[in-house]
């Protein structure tokens, strides 16, 4: 049963929203102005009480900006900036990223760093932040399969933009791009996550889209209040018990056929779909069987997927549009693989050129200027003899290494050939690929929390590349320049609603 909150009237409503905003004013500056161990740390910005909750403001409409300035100031020294919610420290260079990951997660842990942001132990639940069984499935399992499942990968790719775009004849659509790309992303992904026809499923498409806000308002909701009140507000004033509800309806039906079969025949029975939701059941153990549980898996495997690629995918989309010099090059490599090798893995991987013009997009923008890297579990001293107090925040000067001019060759063009030019180093050539990390690149982070699910996303984005540039045309619109990407604090985000034109490719 949820709680029905009725209606405030206008007044009473303003007057409730101008409360909230005196006391979340209140606790950023009582978080900022205490004193902390921090002190020794340089700050990017002021560090005093009153110019640190304006350094904090500032932040968040121009967080790129203030931590370029602390890399350019202290590069690989770590330095601490004020946030609407309290200090972080921005750690740079191979020394500092060794330092961290060379600690346990009981001293450094990157899910306690995001609990803090996301309130995840709440909105998602105790048994997702504590036990990610998940990730493994995703790291081990998913990345093996990528093989097999890859035909139904492109079929869903090819399926999802002809349904999308829905494009007549030859003459040209402008389309949002962001939402186009959301959906056949959300298809593709579900594709592999629970299978036909769910995949395809309207009402599902939208809850799953829409649960990563679910769990980022919330998030942002239940840390407006005390941390006793967290299950509460988490229950009843965020929409992420609903949406769960709602998923659960679609996938009912699903689990409890697979369990039956499993059951009666075993982890290996006829005609098992072999996808995560799958993965899922076969270990499964006790209350993780449930039927909650296991669509608070699949929900989460889609907070974690779906937007992040989306963002990925159109700010690569915008730079192929807005450079239509460069569609001829990879149309060429594209076609004359496939013509000899077929669509496939194998043949994914020799596609230097579309893997490279993906990994200099992420380069030049990515998901943020700094990713999130761990939260002080103890106090924890670098190398250098920086002290970071427990409860720390630490995060890495993702954009700023990346725009560094000692790391990259005119770092600030976009060069999409950029990585395919490089020479293979000792006959390793994946180390210039888009799911490979080290302290100079950092889009998918580094270290044992790689992300796990980078291999999946490459051949999801490389084939969604390779299949718009050998079966459309696309361009800005007339006069128009490069979408400009949203930030907000660290966050980067591909404009959400400038424009893209497709038509199919005229030979």
């Amino acid at each position: 049963m949820r709680l029905h909150v009725p209606e405030l009237p206008d007044s009473v409503s303003g007057a409730f929203y101008i409360l909230a905003g005196i006391v979340s004013t209140a606790f950023v500056i009582a978080r900022l102005s205490k004193r902390t161990k921090l002190d020794a740390i340089p700050t990017a910005g002021s560090s005093t009480w009153l110019g640190s909750w304006w350094a904090g403001v500032k932040f968040m409409f121009n967080g790129t900006d203030v931590i370029q300035e602390g890399y350019k100031k202290y590069k690989a020294v770590p330095f601490k900036v004020a946030t609407l919610t309290g200090w972080m420290v921005i750690v740079s260079g191979r020394q500092c990223y060794e330092d961290i990951l060379s600690v346990p997660d009981d001293v450094l842990s990157i899910m306690e760093a995001l609990n803090d942001i996301l309130k995840t132990e709440y909105t998602l639940g105790y048994a997702i932040h504590h036990n990610p069984y998940h990730f493994s499935i995703i790291r081990l399992q998913l990345t093996r399969n990528l093989g097999i499942l890859y035909t139904d990968i492109r079929d869903e790719i090819v399926a999802a933009f002809d349904d999308t775009l829905d494009l007549q004849g030859n003459e040209w659509k402008n389309m949002p791009a962001f939402d186009a790309i959301l959906k056949v992303i959300c298809r593709t992904s579900n594709r592999v996550f629970v299978g036909l026809p769910l995949c395809r499923d309207p009402d599902w498409m939208d809850l799953t889209i829409k649960f990563t806000l679910d769990v980022v308002k919330g998030g942002i909701v239940v840390g407006l209040f005390p941390r006793f009140l967290a299950p509460i507000v988490a229950q009843f004033m965020t929409s992420v018990p609903g949406s769960t509800k709602r998923a659960m309806e679609h996938l009912r039906p699903i689990i409890e056929e697979r369990q039956k079969y499993f059951d009666e025949y075993g982890i290996a029975w006829a005609d098992k779909p072999n996808d995560i939701l799958s993965w899922l059941i076969d270990v499964a153990e006790g209350s993780e069987r449930t039927i909650k549980s296991l669509t608070l898996r699949i929900l989460s495997v889609n907070f974690s997927a779906i937007h992040t690629s989306s963002n990925i995918f159109t700010q690569a989309l915008f730079r192929l549009a807005a450079n239509p010099q460069y569609v001829q090059p990879l149309r060429e490599e594209v076609e004359s693989i496939v013509e000899t090798e077929g669509w496939s893995k194998a043949s994914l991987v020799k596609m230097r050129k579309i893997d490279s013009f993906l990994r200099e997009s992420q380069r030049m923008e990515g998901m943020g200027s700094a990713s999130i890297a761990r939260k002080a579990m103890k106090d924890f001293t670098f190398s250098d003899g920086t002290v970071i107090p427990k409860g720390t925040i630490i995060g890495m000067a993702t954009l700023a290494t990346h725009l560094d001019n000692e790391i990259y060759e005119h770092p600030g063009v976009f060069d999409p050939f950029r990585f395919a030019d490089m020479p293979e180093e000792d006959g390793d050539g994946a180390k210039h690929q888009l799911v490979s990390t080290d302290h100079k690149y950092l889009a998918f982070g580094h270290g044992k929390h790689v992300c796990p699910g980078r291999f999946f996303a490459a051949n999801e984005l490389k084939t969604m590349l390779a299949h718009i540039v050998v079966s459309y045309d696309i361009k800005l619109e007339s006069g128009a320049t490069l979408p400009q990407s949203l930030r907000v604090g660290a966050a980067i985000a591909a404009h959400p609603s400038a424009k893209v034109m497709f038509r199919k490719r005229v030979h």
